[in-house]
């Protein structure tokens, strides 16, 4: 994987949240561009709400479905192409990861992107089914989602102890009722779902392994330091060792 990702400036934040995926989606869109003999690809962002994966992606040239079921982020969604000159290359859909094969045409695209939508559907399963029915043969899904481990350390760190041992026993991975997340997931749950819905994993990530655990004030203040640690998220992003630990997990999956 490539290690020149940059900070963005005016969003250090966000860079150190997103660029292990941003690379490897990257690396995967280029990839499967030369395997189609096509440089213009369709995409698929199933929950995109405001475009936060969906803009860039079209500013590479492709041309990018977002379907989420808020009209508020379609709007936003929306104003965001606008600004980024990408109109054309970006339409919105309301709908969900449940209800997907009534609002897309089914292999369809040539990646679709799941980010942060299996938490909070009822039927992980069918929603992984759905969104690998709208690929075409040959096509990738990125999958990301929230990492069981990720919590339980983050609330032992916190001095909740009780609640990162709950985490660790509960089916869901949840800490207790104040929990904002429906569920959290392993490596393993994520790899068998892919396989299950007739995909093959072709890479596993972690994600934010270091940047939620480390002082907000070190990373905003310190010369330096968010260009470090973003270095050390993408060393570290690929070792299995840390994929226990990280808040959220990348699955990159492929169709057959």
């Amino acid at each position: 994987m490539s290690r020149q990702a940059g900070v963005d400036p005016m969003r250090p934040r966000a860079a150190l949240r997103t660029a292990v995926v941003w690379e490897v989606l990257r690396e995967a869109l280029d990839r499967r561009a030369k395997a189609a003999d096509s440089p213009v690809l369709d995409v698929l962002d199933t929950g995109g709400g405001t475009g936060n994966f969906a803009v860039p992606v079209a500013r590479l040239g492709h041309r990018v479905t977002v379907v989420d079921p808020s009209p508020d982020a379609l709007f936003a969604l929306e104003r965001r192409a606008a600004e980024a000159g990408v109109t054309d290359r970006v339409s919105g859909v309301q709908g969900d990861a449940q209800g997907l094969p009534d609002v897309v045409t089914p292999d369809g695209y040539d990646m679709v992107l799941c980010h942060g939508v299996l938490e909070y559907v009822d039927d992980p399963a069918e929603g992984v089914r759905h969104v690998a029915g709208a690929l075409r043969p040959g096509g990738a899904l990125s999958l990301l989602a929230a990492g069981r481990g990720g919590a339980v350390l983050a609330r032992a760190l916190a001095g909740h102890f009780a609640e990162a041992q709950h985490a660790l026993g509960d089916p869901d991975g949840r800490w207790g009722d104040g929990d904002s997340l429906p569920r959290r997931f392993t490596a393993q749950e994520l790899n068998r779902l892919v396989a299950d819905a007739g995909l093959r994993t072709a890479s596993v990530h972690g994600v934010r392994i270091f940047a939620d655990l480390v002082p907000g004030v070190l990373v905003d203040t310190e010369p330096g330091a968010v260009e470090a640690l973003l270095r050390l998220e993408l060393a570290a992003a690929e070792d299995p060792g840390f994929h226990a630990v990280a808040t959220q997990l990348h699955v990159l999956a492929e169709r057959p």
